[in-house]
Order: C-alpha cells, then structure tokens, then sequence
C-alpha cells in the first residue's frame, strides 16, 4: 500500500531523474505501477531519453549502487541501467532510447519482432517488450505513447512463440530423452513452457514485461508437475516431454480459438 512517505520518495526520484541531460520522460514500472507490490517491492523507473545518453550523469546523483554503460545489458532493447539504494530503498534505473523503443513500436504495429536473449528470461524478451511497458507503466514525468495491444501482433506472434515451443521440445526428445538427460530435458520443457505462455498471451492481446508470472498469467503452472516426475530414464523423459507437448499446444489452441 503506498503512504504519504512513499508519494514524497516518488516526487524526489522522479524530479532528479527527469533533470538529467536528454532525458524527455520518466515512468514507473513493476509491481508499484500496478499496484501489486510489498512494502519490500523495489521501485523501477525507466528514463526516456533522445540522442547519446551520459551514464556519467547517473553516477552524478551521489546514490550508491552499480551503474552500467549503455548497451551492457545485452546491447538489445533492454540497454542497460541502474540498481541503487536511494534512501534505504532500491532503485532500479533502466535506459530508454526513445528513437529505439519508437521504432519497436512501429514494428509492433505491422506484427514484427525479435526474440533477444536477456539475462533471467527463460525464453528471451521479444522486443516488444518495450512497447508494453509504455502501455502498462505510470508516466510521472513528460509524455509517451499508451499503445493498444496491435491486432496485428495479436495474429503473428502466437505462431511464431508457439512454434518456438514445439521446436525447443523437438530437439530435446530427438537429442536428449533417448540419452537420459535429465537436466537437458528439464530445461527444454521449461523454457517451451515459457514460449507457449508468450503466445498464449499473446492471442489474447495481453502485454507482457517480465517472466515473473508468465506461467501463471497464461494458466500453464501445471507444468510444474510434469518436471516433478522427472527421473533419467529415457521412456520417462520421453513421456514427460510428449506430455508437456500436448499440455503447451492445448492452451495456445485454446487462446487462439
């Protein structure tokens, strides 16, 4: 629940953040732009800026903590930021390019997209992840686009997700059961899991930022179960990916119905 301290600590980050050079706007995402956050939920900003962007000028608000080049975290979309203690509480500070991220938005307009690897993401971050987060995250300072869910994103990413799953446990039935590879095929269905989440919320024009609750927000937790069985034999391996095959091609055929 936020409190009149909290309103005060919003105004504070959010007045230095937007004086920094270049910077043209500043958002809230996270638990706290929804409302879903803990009193220990950190507080993620995001700076939105044009032209070359100074992380020097970051280092320059005196808060402690690490600050990253632009591009250090993968050199994607997702390109780089900050994790700071501002006061007692954490700060995550993530760059913006404004050019960039209004260029995905176009992309995501005509149903186009990459899949970028990014740290903590099982399935990678499509890069409209960039898009979702000026649809779902709070502007506190300037102004930014609010995009509807694109319908045509709603057509081509649940194949292309979906598609992803069915090849990622291809190659783990093909490549891995028959060798009693546990941990090879326990990451496969994992991370189709993941994947088929992807196009499941996607079919039903629902912006993802996070993997946080991708599973639970596309209803396929129950996959849990079928990794919990998992031993190293082949026939059990086999079966287990063949039953999270049918688990995952369910539900998105159910999304897109």
């Amino acid at each position: 629940m936020s409190t009149p301290d909290d309103a005060s600590f919003l105004a504070h980050v959010t007045a230095r953040l937007a004086a920094l050079p270049r910077v043209e706007a500043v958002a809230l995402g996270g638990s706290r732009a929804l409302g879903t956050h803990r009193d220990d939920s950190d507080w993620d900003f995001a700076v939105y800026y044009r032209g070359a962007f100074d992380v020097g000028s970051v280092r320059g608000l005196g808060w402690a903590g690490e600050v990253s080049e632009v591009g250090a975290w993968g050199g994607g979309v997702f390109n780089g930021g900050a994790w700071l203690d501002v006061g007692g509480r954490r700060v995550d500070v993530h760059y913006r390019d404004l050019d960039d991220v209004e260029f995905h938005l176009a992309e995501a307009r005509e149903g186009r997209f990459r899949v970028e690897k990014l740290l903590f993401h099982l399935a990678g971050i499509p890069t409209y992840l960039v898009v979702a987060e000026l649809a779902v995250n709070r502007v506190l300072h300037g102004e930014l686009p609010r995009p509807a869910y694109p319908e045509a994103l709603r057509r081509h990413a649940p194949p292309r997700w979906s598609d992803d799953a069915r090849h990622t446990l291809a190659y783990a039935r093909a490549a891995h059961a028959g060798r009693g590879h546990l941990a090879d095929c326990a990451g496969a269905i994992a991370t189709a899991a993941c994947q088929a989440a992807h196009a499941v919320l996607a079919a039903r024009g629902q912006w993802v930022t996070n993997e946080k609750t991708l599973l639970d927000q596309a209803g396929l937790r129950s996959v849990d179960s079928v990794l919990g069985g998992l031993t190293p034999q082949p026939e059990v391996l086999t079966a287990a990916i063949d039953e999270a095959a049918a688990l995952l091609e369910e539900a998105v055929k159910a999304a897109r119905a």
